[in-house]
């Protein structure tokens, strides 16, 4: 199996170039949930530990549904398929600018919940403008053993967030597990009661806020990802969530640009046009940069030749 690797503001990427399950003919959605269904030995053997690991996601290439779209793509991490991904997106696009298969110009990609609309730049600024983001509650209570109330909203950005308006432990790379530890937490208690995205969606992806550390950046953010790990990048889906609701809030202008800082210092730059609805198209730009190709190898023999699920 081909594949080749690529980290946008640190997070990891990795394309499936060839070798990928038979997926049938529906549309990219269909396809998504066939994946999902019944290749989850396929999804761990590519991700999981020994060849991966619990930050990397896969960008499944096929063909789009959809007239126009450069490529189809299914985006998946160790635990389930993802709607959307602004980091592995940017990826993609700067992994088949490095092929020679796209040029510098507008391209479109067919994902399960849309098409997204790629400008590559150069061969490593891009910006993706997303699915639409809407926040479908705002200003949801939970109690956190030790933290007391933590006030957050809940929002759509082709993933289902809980975005924390202030963080109560600092964001800086030393408090990673303690950050991590209560994402989980407020995960938990969002289960407990009830909390869900739209038709009972799981609220997987959990944000935390705080004050950022350049002094050209307007908020810094760490993410924690389905798989119980982090997001090293700013986070797309997370920024169009974020976006959406300071538009909901009226705290930020159409078309002004966001610098949003990860947990690691990276930043992508972000604005929004808005919809008659309320929703908004959030428009995500960063840099990716191509850091290995690989054959990937399914020795037989070897019994962990399936990943390592933990």
């Amino acid at each position: 199996m081909r594949v080749i690797d690529s980290h946008t503001a640190g997070e990891p990427t990795r394309v499936i170039m060839d070798g990928g399950p038979d997926l049938g003919s529906g549309s990219v959605a269909e396809r998504a949930r066939v994946l999902q269904d019944e290749y989850h030995e396929f999804c761990s053997s590519v991700l999981c530990e020994p060849r991966g690991n619990d930050a990397l996601v896969g960008a499944l290439l096929v063909e789009p549904s959809e007239v126009g779209c450069t490529t189809g793509v299914i985006f998946f991490n160790t635990v389930q398929n993802l709607g959307m991904c602004g980091h592995a997106s940017i990826g993609l696009a700067v992994t088949l600018a490095y092929l020679g298969l796209i040029k510098p110009g507008t391209h479109r990609f067919d994902t399960p919940v849309g098409v997204i609309a790629i400008d590559l730049k150069d061969k490593h600024l891009v910006s993706v403008t997303n699915v639409e983001s809407y926040r479908l509650q705002k200003d949801v209570r939970v109690s956190v053993k030790g933290y007391g109330e933590i006030v957050g909203d809940v929002a759509w950005g082709g993933n289902w967030f809980f975005l924390a308006k202030e963080s109560p432990v600092e964001i800086i790379r030393e408090n990673i597990r303690q950050l991590t530890d209560l994402g989980l937490d407020i995960r938990r208690k969002l289960e407990t009661e009830g909390v869900t995205g739209t038709d009972g969606a799981w609220i997987d992806h959990i944000e935390l806020y705080g004050p950022p550390v350049a002094d050209q950046s307007n908020s810094r953010c760490f993410v924690l990802v389905p798989s119980g790990s982090y997001d090293r990048s700013p986070c797309g889906t997370g920024c169009s969530a974020k976006m959406a609701c300071l538009a909901s809030d009226g705290n930020w202008r159409e078309g002004d640009h966001w610098i949003q800082e990860s947990i690691i210092g990276s930043t992508y730059s972000l604005s929004y046009q808005a919809r008659k609805d309320g929703s908004v198209d959030v428009t995500i730009e960063g840099r990716a940069y191509v850091t290995a190709e690989a054959q990937l190898h399914f020795d037989p023999s070897d019994p962990y030749r399936s990943g390592i699920s933990v």
